[in-house]
């Protein structure tokens, strides 16, 4: 196979490296990307899209079986609804393939050569990459770090057999009878709702106090409310030490009621993500590590001159947005442009039921760097588009400086509350006050206008509770 020479050659086609290859072929760099699996990375091919489209297909279904137990809107009957799983994966896996040619498509429209293999690199300016084919050496002006990240596994519970990785249970032919769920976090209590609304029998276990740990108390009681309405299972500060017996229990130590076993057919373990700085040549290059994360600077540039690091590898948070807007950003860098990473805010999302948004600080992360605030809340509960929905669980809540009203934050948790994300980080991106949010007309009935009404609450001229 013929040496390449190139001006950027990005290592990983995940949601970072593809965005930032793209780029770069339309401003006219010749960009090269490496990967050793279909473009999309984690996101795309294991990750968000598919665990999106499987929460979706369960909450399709379980609102089907509510509507034929007459539990959903009175005067509505429906038959007993049968769920094909094999059939929704397969739906899945083709919304990915779509997306993976789309993906390929743009790749090829920037002018971008896609080398299938793995890379190691030789030294800053050459990788080896090696395929099924043979090896083809890539020389580089500019390289592009973005390897991901990959599950954490507990020594515990190393994945294989009963034990799975949140991938596995994207591919499983049917919905386990019983299924426990180790680690509490987003990636669990997501995965652990879907199951529960597909007929599966699941016990979520959390070492911390709560389930997700990251999110204020008010944010998780609405989920916590909705997982026991579900008949979810949820034990914290509990902690899974492996399996036991023949039937392999997950053996858990809770900090209430001591040891137990828990039968369950698969046990799902999500306890994190770490990213992936070892396999393609580290040891070979000199760079500066933020303890288990490559160091970058706000260009993301690391300390090899010519050697950028983007996405999940470069640290928290560990987003698919956030690689994106790097990996755009390090190309116009290379093409010459003035640029540097700094956002306002980066949207956190839990597609949980209901779904959580997180934007800029919340009032414990303000209170505790000394800023005086002032908040506004308005429950879903007073929403007539929420009530409509049959879902008025939930609220938006705005976080903003005492002094001037600058939007600091904005918390919400409620159904669908994530297409709202886009709303709450602008706000904040572009520098408004709660006076600039409460004098935007939003459009009635629409669960939107909860923001206009937790920032009249915060100025004291609440209309509506």
């Amino acid at each position: 196979m013929a040496d390449i020479s190139c001006q950027l050659l990005v290592i990983g086609a995940g949601p970072g490296g593809y965005v930032c290859a793209i780029r770069a072929g339309q401003l006219g760099l010749d960009t090269v990307i490496v990967d050793d699996r279909k473009p999309g990375g984690t996101c795309l091919n294991i990750g968000c899209i598919p665990s999106k489209a499987l929460i979706h297909a369960a909450d399709e279904y379980f609102a089907m079986r509510e509507a034929a137990a007459r539990r959903a809107i009175p005067g509505l009957t429906a038959g007993e609804p049968d769920l094909d799983w094999s059939a929704v994966v397969g739906w899945k896996d083709g919304i990915v393939n779509r997306l993976n040619n789309g993906v390929t498509s743009l790749l090829k429209k920037a002018r971008v050569k896609l080398v299938d293999g793995r890379a190691q690199f030789l030294d800053g300016k050459t990788v080896l990459v090696t395929s099924e084919t043979g090896t083809q050496r890539i020389t580089a002006r500019n390289i592009v770090i973005a390897t991901g990240s990959e599950p954490v596994e507990l020594p515990a519970l190393p994945f294989g057999g009963k034990v799975i990785s949140s991938e596995g249970a994207l591919s499983l032919t049917a919905p386990p009878k019983r299924l426990a769920v180790v680690g509490g976090g987003y990636i669990g209590v997501e995965l652990g709702t879907a199951f529960a609304k597909a007929g599966s029998q699941v016990t979520i276990v959390e070492a911390a106090e709560e389930i997700l740990p990251l999110y204020d108390g008010d944010l998780v009681k609405p989920v916590r409310a909705r997982l026991a309405e579900l008949g979810v299972e949820v034990l914290t500060g509990a902690k899974a030490h492996g399996l036991a017996g023949e039937g392999g229990d997950l053996l858990v130590e809770a900090t209430e009621g001591g040891e137990r076993r828990i039968s369950a057919d698969h046990v799902l373990v999500t306890v994190g993500r770490r990213p992936l700085t070892e396999g393609w040549g580290r040891e070979e290059l000199v760079l500066d590590m933020d303890g288990q994360f490559l160091r970058v600077d706000d260009t993301c540039a690391t300390a090899m001159r010519g050697v950028y690091a983007i996405g999940d590898v470069t640290g928290e948070p560990m987003l698919a947005h956030r690689a994106m807007a790097q990996g755009e950003m390090v190309a116009e860098i290379v093409a010459g442009k003035r640029r540097r990473f700094d956002p306002r805010a980066i949207p956190a999302i839990c597609f949980t039921d209901p779904e959580i948004v997180s934007v800029g600080l919340s009032p414990a992360s303000a209170k505790a760097v000394g800023i005086d605030i002032v908040t506004g809340r308005f429950p879903f509960q007073a929403n007539g588009r929420a009530m409509t929905l049959g879902r008025d669980d939930g609220f938006v809540r705005v976080v903003a400086r005492a002094g001037d009203h600058l939007v600091l934050g904005v918390q919400a948790v409620g159904a669908g509350i994530a297409e709202l994300s886009a709303a709450f980080t602008l706000a904040i991106e572009m520098g408004a006050c709660l006076e600039d949010v409460a004098g935007t007309i939003h459009a009635h009935p629409t669960q939107g206008e909860a923001f206009l009404e937790a920032a009249m609450l915060g100025l004291g001229q609440g209309l509506h509770l």
